[in-house]
């Protein structure tokens, strides 16, 4: 018995591992969603703040987004967190922030960019 125990404690322990080493120790996340694209449109998650930077995929209205906090023009979203949605959405209209995404679904995190106007928090 004590031997299962200890192979099940090993497991769990090398499977954290596995998953910390996927997403930075300092993470923190913040839930928004894709909101205000035109209905025939998608949301560009882009390599960089940018219109202009490559494209890594692209998200519907309504897709649940996790952002890192970071946004440009120095702002972090800890210092509006807990406001009202309006004045957060209002707060990040014209910045870009960060977002982790899959683009390929295949467990492969990145940091991408998304413009602020078409986001609103959960």
């Amino acid at each position: 018995m004590t031997r299962i125990r200890n192979l099940a404690a090993a497991f769990v322990i090398a499977t954290a591992g596995m998953v910390a080493g996927l997403v930075p120790a300092s993470a923190e996340f913040f839930g928004w969603r894709v909101a205000g694209v035109a209905n025939w449109d998608v949301l560009n998650v882009r390599a960089w703040p940018s219109s202009k930077s490559q494209i890594l995929v692209g998200y519907p209205n309504h897709t649940p987004l996790s952002l890192t906090g970071k946004c440009n023009k120095n702002l972090n979203l800890n210092q509006i967190n807990g406001w009202p949605k309006a004045q957060q959405a209002a707060a990040v209209r014209t910045r870009w922030c960060e977002v982790w995404v899959d683009p390929l679904g295949n467990g492969n995190y990145r940091t991408g960019w998304v413009y602020g106007k078409y986001i609103r928090p959960m």
